[in-house]
């Protein structure tokens, strides 16, 4: 029972389930909880001695994501009670997503990386050209701004 000294009923009293089937809840939770723990202190780790251990970016972006997949598919499974579902249900629900968050992982690595490494020349003069535009187009508002104050302040004068 609760150790509580609040008017409130217990958790097992509002569950419907025995002291037994409580504990084996906490327990459960408990679990999640240092396997969670464990993967991200396993992230640090990495994350820390990723240059001492020579591992590349792309290697790292990698390790990361998949992590990052299983966390969230331990999650899935223990919170949203997947955990108790047939095996074949549990890859229908996960299995889009996860194919789908590689999907974009590779995009990013193979397609939209790649893209503006090999055309960082043309973005990089285009993005100048487009700056200096903005710049020239700021200075004429800017003129045109102090023509009219200018203006203005003749007409108040007369």
């Amino acid at each position: 029972m609760s150790g509580f000294n609040d008017p409130y009923p217990s958790y097992e009293h509002l569950a419907h389930h025995s002291e037994e089937e409580g504990k084996k809840k906490r327990r459960k939770l408990w679990n999640v909880f240092w396997i969670m723990l464990g993967i991200t202190i396993g992230e640090l780790i990495i994350g820390f001695q990723a240059e001492a251990w020579g591992l590349n970016k792309t290697v790292l972006m990698y390790l990361f994501i998949t992590l990052t997949v299983v966390k969230a598919g331990f999650i899935v499974l223990s919170f949203m009670h997947l955990g108790d579902e047939t095996k074949a249900y549990k890859w229908v629900i996960l299995g889009p997503y996860t194919v789908f968050i590689l999907y974009l992982a590779i995009m990013v690595d193979i397609g939209e990386g790649n893209y503006s490494k090999e055309h960082r020349a043309e973005m990089d003069k285009a993005f100048a050209e487009q700056r200096e535009e903005g710049h020239k187009h700021l200075s004429e508002e800017h003129k045109t701004s102090e023509e009219h104050e200018d203006g203005a302040k003749e007409e108040t004068k007369e």
